[in-house]
């Protein structure tokens, strides 16, 4: 009966210790999984930051289509009902520069937001085609926002600052001057139109978040 009992107890502590063992591999193994999903969750984290950030307030979202990188922002439009305003889209906006990099072209001036808006650039800086790519997207930009965008050779700044004069020539360096009351000189250096145009484009986004500026459609 001793020797029953003992093998009895040996039983007993075998399977306690066994189920000890078990249980501290499961422990471990719920560990494992728990430390695996958060390193997971790090990551996608981490790989969302770089994929969106901020510039002076503008929301920004790096995308990329095939080979190329695009910097992508909004305008929200509302619509207006009686005394009330629903958004009803955010129209997009995409850069091929990025916006942070893009404090390395000087600018000097103050944007004035204007119905009335000349867009003037010479022939020799169409740059493999970037230059109608420059001018389609500043005129969308101001055509969004309730302007007429028009180009007219024989215009020119306008003491009065009665509409928006953009001035795009060629120049020893890529940068940007108020030369009048809504005029602007934007000059381009080894075909960067890309980079003048789309530094204007942030100072007018930068102007239309300080002003409060809103682009409501009347229903």
């Amino acid at each position: 009966m001793d020797k029953e009992k003992d093998e009895i107890e040996q039983e007993k502590k075998r399977k306690n210790g066994q189920t000890k063992n078990e249980n501290t591999i499961l422990k471990k193994l719920f560990i494992g999984i728990g430390g695996f999903i958060v390193v997971l969750i790090l990551i996608v984290i981490v790989l969302n930051s770089t994929k969106n950030f901020e510039y002076k307030g503008l929301k920004f979202n790096i995308e990329k289509m095939g080979n190329l990188i695009f910097y992508r922002t909004s305008i929200p439009i509302y619509t207006q009902t009686n005394e009330s305003k629903e958004l009803i889209a955010d129209y997009n906006f995409y850069l091929r520069n990025d916006p942070r990099k893009l404090d390395a072209v000087p600018y000097e001036g103050n944007i004035e937001l204007l119905r009335l808006v000349v867009i003037n650039s010479t022939n020799e800086l169409n740059c493999n085609g970037d230059g109608v790519i420059a001018i389609k997207n500043l005129a969308d930009l101001y055509t969004v926002i309730g302007a007429k965008v028009i180009k007219d050779e024989n215009a020119s700044c306008d003491s009065q600052g009665r509409y928006m004069f953009l001035d795009i020539k060629p120049g020893e360096t890529t940068n940007i001057e108020q030369t009048g009351p809504a005029c602007y000189k934007i000059e381009i250096n080894n075909c960067e139109i890309l980079k003048g145009a789309e530094k204007f484009m942030i100072e007018t986004f930068l102007k239309i978040r300080e002003t409060g500026f809103e682009v409501i459609i009347d229903n």
